[in-house]
């Protein structure tokens, strides 16, 4: 199989369900947030990490996938795309609850620093937030949906709360692989003199 079509040569591509749109569509601005996101974490996963913690990045790449499909086919029929399941999001509240309880309380905003691994995973979790953003604006649309999505709260419900809530996992995880490797983190000085930075 080629992997060029040509197809999107005019500035179109496909959805799932054979639905076409123009590349700067809400849809796919979703979906290339997804990529992003899920491109980083490939990133994040290449740095030496412990190991219970690479298992969670893998994981969580191919729930990605699954929820790209569920967004490539949300302007058609469901059953394009297989249910992504509420234990997912489960899943994701489970991991931020035990890596958090091996963590110092925060006192204070801190700055997305530390180790490459931690600094990796802030800058991922900051773009998982824009694709949750432009998530809003696509169930927010004023789209042809299909009738078992026809207002903004029955869109993507599972999909949403998912990638809100990995944004937080990815914060947890920051904190929790910068203290792995021993780099302590840096305190937001707001209103400080700020000179001997």
């Amino acid at each position: 199989m080629k992997i060029y079509t040509k197809t999107g040569d005019k500035g179109e591509t496909g959805l799932l369900g054979g639905v076409r749109v123009s590349k700067d569509h809400v849809v796919i601005e979703v979906s290339g947030a997804l990529d992003e996101t899920n491109s980083l974490l490939g990133v994040v996963g290449s740095q030496t990490l412990p190991d219970d913690v690479a298992k969670v990045i893998t994981r969580i790449q191919h729930d990605l996938f699954d929820l790209g499909s569920r967004v490539a086919a949300c302007l058609t029929d469901a059953s394009r795309a297989a249910e992504f399941d509420a234990s997912a999001v489960e899943q994701l509240e489970a991991w931020i609850d035990h890596y958090q309880n091996s963590l110092p309380p925060l006192t204070a905003f801190i700055l997305p620093s530390g180790s490459l691994p931690g600094s990796l995973l802030h800058q991922t979790r900051s773009v998982c937030r824009r694709c949750e953003r432009l998530m809003i604006s696509l169930v927010n649309a004023n789209l042809t949906w299909p009738e078992e999505r026809a207002t903004p709260e029955d869109r993507l419900r599972n999909e949403r709360v998912y990638v809100n809530r990995l944004s937080d996992l990815l914060f947890v995880l920051a904190r929790y692989v910068n203290q792995a490797a021993d780099c302590p983190e840096t305190l937001w000085q707001v209103g400080r003199d700020k000179s001997d930075l």
